[in-house]
């Protein structure tokens, strides 16, 4: 059973003092969660939530939960991100055992969704595993082709693992907000805190890697980890197959 659990409370976009990169707060949402949700789960959402819902976007880092841009958001695109975020911690009934780390949200993904490694596609899909809202002003959901290939391989173990990228904001070229760039050192550096105490709070059993920005942030908070290729430009069977090695080595088992 899931039932709704109101968050805080924040001004909407409309009551808020917009800045040029259209900065707004999320009004009062609500937490999705099933009877059975893990407190620690309560918490790790709460945490993220104080860290990234209040800070604003730059010339080259789009928060995409408390940013809206009118030429592709429709109106209130970043409180609904922050929802989608909210249901993919909150609805489960168990703690994730494998912490699933990847680089930073793509332009057609996350930046879209606020879920890591997932599109607007998959979320409105009643198959998919997990469910949210569109955000985009298109009159077709934007689809990614590494969230394809990512939940093709883990969409039946989706309650024993949980995604999160090493950079959460949009990392684009200035003048080019649908473009994508690698983080920097004193980005990864930046989030590294709220990744440490994700890690305190989630205490995963197994922790992958998806590309060397991840494993190179995960070695700075001195967390042991396995690196798997990132499954863009060429990499999805490697991917695969360094996914289902860590999964068969855990012993895990789909999904109810």
């Amino acid at each position: 059973m899931v039932v709704p659990v109101l968050a805080g409370a924040s001004a909407s976009c409309s009551d808020a003092s917009p800045t040029r990169m259209g900065h707004c707060m999320a009004p009062q949402s609500v937490v999705y969660r099933t009877m059975n949700t893990p407190e620690s789960l309560l918490r790790l959402n709460d945490t993220i939530a104080n860290f990234l819902f209040d800070e604003p976007s730059s010339d080259e880092l789009f928060n995409p939960y408390s940013t809206e841009n009118p030429e592709f958001d429709r109106k209130g695109a970043a409180s609904i991100r922050q929802e989608n975020l909210r249901r993919y911690l909150t609805e489960r009934d168990r703690m994730p055992r494998l912490f699933v780390l990847a680089e930073a949200p793509g332009p057609w993904g996350c930046r879209f969704t606020g879920v890591p490694i997932t599109s607007e596609e998959q979320l409105v899909d009643p198959s998919f595993p997990h469910a949210g809202k569109q955000a985009s002003n298109r009159d077709v959901p934007h689809k990614e082709y590494s969230a394809s290939i990512y939940w093709r391989v883990l969409a039946p173990y989706t309650q024993d693992l949980l995604t999160w990228n090493t950079v959460p904001f949009h990392p684009f070229k200035p003048g080019k907000p649908m473009t994508i760039r690698t983080p920097r050192v004193s980005e990864i550096k930046r989030f590294a805190p709220l990744l440490d105490e994700m890690m305190t709070i989630l205490d995963p059993k197994r922790i992958a890697a998806i590309g060397r920005k991840a494993e190179k942030v995960l070695g700075l908070i001195g967390r042991e980890c396995t690196y798997v290729r990132h499954p863009s430009q060429g990499g999805a069977l490697l991917f695969e197959e360094g996914m289902r090695t860590i999964i068969a080595d855990m012993g895990l088992t789909p999904s109810d």
